[in-house]
């Protein structure tokens, strides 16, 4: 069983003014998917407190999800604090969830969600809106069990 945390990044919800409906939809989802959520938190968008969580995130899980930040509004950090603890980057996955996501919503171009390995632990950045967050999540879900895999030094190819 891999092992997942999913931070929530929203001011909003972290002082309590709206309530968190993407967190708990993609950690059902991951749970649906046989992940092992072992923390959830909720951040302000705050890049030093956001960076901060992504280091302890990754020393307790392989699968590290933010949801929220990503946009292009001032606040929007979240990309830029997973970029500061990545050592390097997987292009592919946010591409994929991004071609996934314009099919149905134009406006999926604007995500600047990144996707980082630190160390064993995959860093996988999500949009806000609970839709966005589990059609992109849906879109790569699929290859996170190979990505966690290769990171854990699971590299043998088996024989087709």
């Amino acid at each position: 069983m891999y092992t997942a945390a999913v931070l929530t990044i929203s001011d909003s919800s972290f002082h309590g003014t709206r309530t968190d409906l993407s967190g708990p939809k993609v950690v059902n989802r991951l749970e649906i998917a046989g992940f092992s959520v072992v923390l959830t938190a909720t951040l302000p968008d705050e890049q030093d407190q956001i960076r901060s969580r992504l280091l302890d995130s990754c020393r307790q899980a392989q699968l590290v999800i933010t949801v929220g930040g990503t946009g292009l509004a001032a606040r929007d950090v979240t990309p830029e604090a997973t970029l500061s603890v990545a050592e390097r980057l997987v292009p592919g996955i946010p591409e994929k969830m991004r071609a996934a996501g314009m099919s149905t919503a134009p406006m999926a171009a604007l995500s600047r969600a990144v996707c980082a390995i630190r160390g064993r632990s995959l860093i996988l950045n999500l949009p806000g809106s609970p839709k966005a967050a589990l059609e992109s999540l849906q879109a790569v879900l699929e290859l996170l069990p190979h990505a966690l895999d290769l990171l854990s030094g699971k590299t043998e190819h088996k024989n087709a």
